[in-house]
């Protein structure tokens, strides 16, 4: 993992995450909110986590630990905010990648898990691809959910994504 590949993998995220929340800002909030037995209950449960998740390992990159109740907190109640919080985040994630380095990746990350509240060293590179691949993992149940209800969300392979070149 190089610092070329966190940039595009962060734009690949802000990418998704905006044509997954305009698809989902169709749904009523009762329809987000429904109980579909997905790993964290419903859509906006997902929504949820996903943002949680990228809280988490954004304050252990940066190192500013994020105190957390669960990994199923909500942290909005409201579809706009946790959209508007989405932006941010993604946002953030991009500047943060815009300040990495190699020689960052190469190194550790020491952190305490959430899951089993230990202090656990890591290689930062495997941290990251981590951080990335969860959020993919997310989306991807995320889709199953939307295309449940109905809706396309339309290709989410990264190199669609309109800032690739062919």
């Amino acid at each position: 993992m190089h610092v070329d590949e966190c940039k595009l993998l962060a734009q690949y995220n802000q990418w998704m995450n905006r044509r997954l929340y305009d698809v989902c800002s169709h749904l009523s909030d009762e329809e987000r909110k429904k109980e579909r037995k997905a790993f964290f209950g419903s859509i906006h449960g997902t929504l949820n986590h996903l943002l949680l998740g990228d809280q988490v390992w954004l304050g252990r990159f940066e190192n500013k630990p994020v105190q957390v109740e669960s990994l199923a907190q909500e942290l909005y109640s409201d579809f706009d905010q946790l959209r508007n919080e989405r932006a941010l985040m993604d946002a953030r994630i991009i500047q943060w990648t815009e300040k990495l380095s190699d020689k960052v990746l190469d190194g550790n990350l020491t952190y305490t898990s959430i899951v089993h509240p230990v202090e656990r060293t890591q290689k930062m590179a495997i941290a990251v691809i981590h951080f990335f691949n969860h959020q993919t993992h997310h989306r991807g149940q995320l889709t199953a959910l939307l295309n449940q209800c109905g809706l396309d969300y339309g290709v989410t392979d990264l190199i669609w994504m309109p800032e690739i070149d062919t």
